[in-house]
């Protein structure tokens, strides 16, 4: 299906891999105008031996300053604003869950900022360009812990992720006089890394059948679903659509 996405500026965070790496597969077949970062060098090589039209940036975008003159340098290369701008970056960083008295500020202060203080710079970096335009789009990526209590029990992923869902509605309202969406993907558990495949294995059989069970959909989402619904949220397809937290999970009870 052609999603009307031909030339149209995309950037993309954390796109070396897991959800971000489907993303911009899709995004790519769609004919869209792709600009990634990522702080995974190499991951960032293979994805753009793959897709050589794709403009790749190592950045570690929990650095605000380093987030926002990326924004610039995609504006520079292309003339004009970013048409849409899909915050993916993020995730638990390896980390496990603990009791809260054993969390240690290092480990707080690393996950709020990936997952939260980089969205909203890299949504005020981008904002002027988009208004300047009369308008574009944002999409976060969240999760089922934007909304609920995290299956992986790490408590400042949860906070960032729940944080997430209230700037989506707050930016939604803000920027909806300038033509710009603001929208949030919310995905269950997806097996798109090592730690995600050993927090399924640790369920056992048992515990796996049963989590399957609650999923209407009778099966675990891929890494394509996600990128299905922000291309739909990308498109012209969505454009009376902002403020959405949008679960895709499977119908999950």
């Amino acid at each position: 299906m052609d999603l009307g996405l031909q030339g149209r500026v995309i950037a993309v965070t954390g796109a070396a891999s897991g959800f971000g790496k489907a993303i911009v597969e899709f995004l790519s077949a769609q004919g869209a105008d792709l600009h990634v970062a990522d702080r995974d060098a190499s991951g960032l090589a293979r994805l753009t031996a793959t897709y050589p039209s794709i403009r790749a940036t190592t950045v570690d975008l929990a650095d605000r300053s380093a987030a926002a003159r990326w924004i610039a340098a995609v504006e520079s290369a292309t003339g004009g604003s970013i048409g849409v701008l899909v915050n993916n970056a993020g995730g638990s960083l390896g980390q496990v869950a603990q009791d809260p008295v054993e969390v240690s500020d290092a480990d707080w202060d690393a996950i709020l900022a990936i997952n939260l203080t980089a969205v909203f710079a890299l949504c005020r970096a981008v904002i002027p360009g988009m208004r300047k335009a009369g308008g574009g789009r944002i999409i976060n990526i969240g999760s089922r812990a934007s909304q609920h209590a995290s299956l992986a029990g790490v408590q400042a992923y949860t906070a960032a992720k729940h944080a997430i869902a209230g700037l989506t509605r707050q930016l939604a309202a803000d920027l909806g006089p300038s033509g710009i969406t603001v929208n949030c993907v919310a995905p269950a558990l997806v097996r798109t890394n090592p730690q995600r495949d050993a927090q399924w294995d640790r369920y056992g059989e048992a515990g796996q059948q049963a989590m399957l069970n609650r999923i209407a959909l009778r099966r675990l989402g891929t890494a394509d679903d996600i990128a299905h619904a922000v291309g739909f949220l990308a498109s012209d397809l969505a454009s009376y659509v902002t403020g959405v937290i949008l679960p895709v999970d499977g119908g999950v009870s």
